[in-house]
């Protein structure tokens, strides 16, 4: 398969153990080749980018494939469709969040879970703004 000139981009938080895991499983790279993993804390000038086009990243990972953005359930829809079945969790997440509407049902399950996890573990969520210009401008 060929790669695209753009390698696709999943943006995840980097504090939730269940994100972490998630991407970490994800076997993309088989069947779309670059993927670029990058944590929503990490102070890249793109997330302040998301973020100001609307994207809540406490309500959802994104995926950037192809030139669009996907947010929560769509995210893990298609991440669902296009990752390898060769592992068990790949088999497992395709058939759990490759339909639409299982995905739709099944994320605000994952939501709370990543919320629940993070207040244990004592973490904040994700400042709304993360714009690492200390003026804004």
């Amino acid at each position: 398969m060929n790669e695209p000139a753009t390698p696709a981009l999943i943006v995840y938080d980097g504090d939730c153990i269940f994100c972490q895991s998630y991407v970490r499983f994800m076997r993309l790279r088989e069947t779309i080749g670059g993927v670029e993993l990058l944590d929503a804390r990490s102070g890249d000038p793109r997330i302040a980018g998301f973020q100001k086009q609307g994207f809540d990243l406490n309500e959802g990972m994104l995926f950037v494939f192809e030139d669009r953005i996907y947010h929560g359930d769509e995210a893990v829809n298609l991440l669902a469709i296009l990752s390898s079945s060769s592992s068990l969790f790949g088999r497992i997440n395709r058939a759990l969040l490759s339909n639409g509407t299982a995905a739709r049902l099944i994320y605000p399950l994952l939501k709370l879970g990543r919320r629940a996890t993070l207040r244990l573990r004592g973490r904040p969520l994700i400042p709304a703004d993360l714009d690492p210009r200390p003026d804004g401008w």
